[in-house]
């Protein structure tokens, strides 16, 4: 019987939602939409999407490095943001800063709200192992 792969970062909202930050499937990494979720499991920067933006990558990374993995096995990205057209030069800033000259293809969508009041981002991604990292 074959075991599932899974990682969760031990916050709160796993428990209580019944999900896991990311799951291996073969060569894919599914990843949940990141958070910025603080080392306390906190969520934390309310309203400051820079902020949020340069924790939530770095959340991402820790799944990354549980799974051997790097950004440039990211393959695709989903963006959710909240008030889009205001906090588009940061969303744009953050993805440039984090994936360099890397490329996933990356979809954006300005939604209504999140999870946690003055949560302005959030992201998911799928990740190939099979590419060179």
């Amino acid at each position: 019987m074959a075991t599932i792969d899974a990682f969760n970062h031990g916050v709160a909202p796993e428990r209580e939602f019944g999900y896991a930050q990311a799951i291996r499937s073969g060569d894919l990494i599914h990843v949940s939409g990141q958070v910025a979720f603080d080392e306390a499991g906190e969520f934390a920067y309310a309203d400051d999407c820079a902020a949020q933006l340069e924790l939530t990558y770095a959340n991402l990374d820790k799944v990354l490095d549980h799974y051997g993995a790097t950004r440039n096995q990211i393959v695709s990205q989903t963006v959710y943001a909240v008030q889009l057209q205001r906090n588009a030069e940061a969303v744009s800033a953050g993805n440039l800063a984090y994936f360099g000259a890397h490329r996933p293809v990356s979809t954006v969508v300005g939604v209504t709200e999140l999870a946690f009041p003055g949560q302005l981002v959030e992201i998911a991604v799928v990740v190939d192992t099979g590419l060179p990292a």
